[in-house]
């Protein structure tokens, strides 16, 4: 089996640790879990997975994006030490972390994350009036993930699944010059690119797994949706539509907001054979996350 779950929020431990009992994963891969030098949150995590009677002994998570300070105005509203003013949104380094947990060993991981927006090919790099926004200082030096873009070996007996996770930035909370949606849409891009072996690394070889929040619904969402479609139809990917009876294929839900949508995913590779899938939606709310779990269940080719 393999999960991703989306977690918003880091005080609701209990309300994690139930969701993740409740199916049982072998692997799964978190997003907004802050993220410590010292692995504390992690460890926390662990130790109450394992005092629940499911224990995924095999870690790793790493310094995200989100809140890593440059010194310089990336909102373009003239101050540089807001929570925009960072690689990705944060008000502190590590807020809003990603972690994989796994009852199998990890092998070596390629972490992408300081990978810049402006060596994406093709990148969307906004414009203002003709002049980079919200400077070409900050250009040259913003990073493509929000948050992170990671590849976790997962070592299954004699077979190694890849796991590719990661957390993109919402496409919203931003002016005309879109910068949000663009940046969204080439994280998103970012995978099928380095399935293509258009970027300076390795493919990953298949068996794999897209695991995490793409913060982007192929049908209602406010961002370039022509992201999340292509990836969706790639031959490489399967779709399974994990889903609930309690609200479809959705995997969300603000309330105060869009409402429901379908952001978050897992899209095994072609050669991968799915038994069943689904999104974890408890009939009450829980108070972990505004995001469900979503799971799949597979087959080793």
């Amino acid at each position: 089996m393999l999960h991703a779950f989306n977690k918003g929020g880091d005080a609701q431990i209990t309300a994690v640790v139930d969701a993740i009992t409740r199916t049982k994963p072998d692997v799964i891969a978190l997003q907004g879990l802050d993220y410590d030098l010292s692995g504390a949150t992690l460890a926390a995590l662990g130790a109450a997975l394992a005092q629940a009677g499911h224990d995924l002994p095999y870690v790793f998570a790493a310094r995200p994006n989100s809140g890593w300070r440059t010194g310089l105005d990336h909102d373009g509203d003239g101050y540089a030490d807001g929570p925009r003013d960072a690689q990705g949104f944060g008000w502190y380094s590590g807020q809003g972390g990603m972690a994989v947990l796994s009852r199998y060993p990890l092998g070596e991981v390629q972490d992408f994350s300081d990978y810049l927006w402006k060596d994406l090919p093709g990148a969307l790099l906004p414009h203002v009036d003709g002049a980079p926004f919200p400077s070409k200082q900050v250009q040259e030096v913003q990073r493509l993930s929000s948050v992170g873009h990671w590849l976790v070996p997962v070592l299954i007996g004699d077979t190694v699944v890849n796991v590719l996770t990661f957390h993109s930035g919402p496409p919203v909370f931003d002016g005309p010059e879109d910068r949000n949606g663009k940046r969204n849409h080439d994280e998103i891009r970012f995978w099928q690119l380095l399935l293509d072996g258009a970027l300076p690394f390795q493919a990953p070889a298949a068996p794999f797994v897209i695991a995490g929040d793409a913060n982007l619904d192929p049908d209602r969402s406010d961002g370039l949706r022509a992201a999340i479609r292509d990836m969706l139809a790639d031959p490489r990917l399967q779709d399974p539509r994990p889903s609930s009876a309690q609200a479809g294929l959705n995997t969300v839900d603000w309330p105060n907001g869009p409402g429901q949508l379908r952001v978050d995913y897992v899209l095994p590779s072609a050669d991968l054979r799915i038994l069943d899938a689904g999104v974890d939606w408890p009939a009450q709310p829980e108070a972990g996350s505004r995001h469900r779990l979503v799971w799949v269940d597979i087959a080793l080719p």
